[in-house]
């Protein structure tokens, strides 16, 4: 049994090309370097070469990620606004 019940958060990178992310609850704008996302533990900025989303289910909060990875950092200075604004981007493109 989890300790943190519904905030069970992790990643788990291979080989610097894929990543997994558990807790994701939203992902705010993203291209192929950056990645801008909230999980239950706080924001998360990941950053690299070549970045292509290829599982994102909210339900289950599960982000998978292929492309070189170069850094998963923890951020504060994003607001719940921020991420609003940056969630404009993500529709405009999935609606191009």
């Amino acid at each position: 049994m989890d300790v943190h019940g519904d905030k069970a958060h992790g990643f788990a990178v291979t080989d610097r090309k894929s990543i997994t992310i558990r807790g994701v609850t939203q992902v705010g704008a993203f291209d192929e370097v950056e990645i801008y996302m909230v999980t239950v533990r706080g924001p998360l900025l990941l950053r690299g070469e070549g970045l292509q989303i290829t599982q994102l289910n909210l339900d289950d909060k599960v982000l998978s990620v292929e492309g070189r990875i170069d850094a998963v950092q923890y951020v504060e200075e994003h607001s719940p606004q921020n991420l609003k604004q940056k969630g404009k981007n993500l529709l405009e493109r999935l609606l191009r």
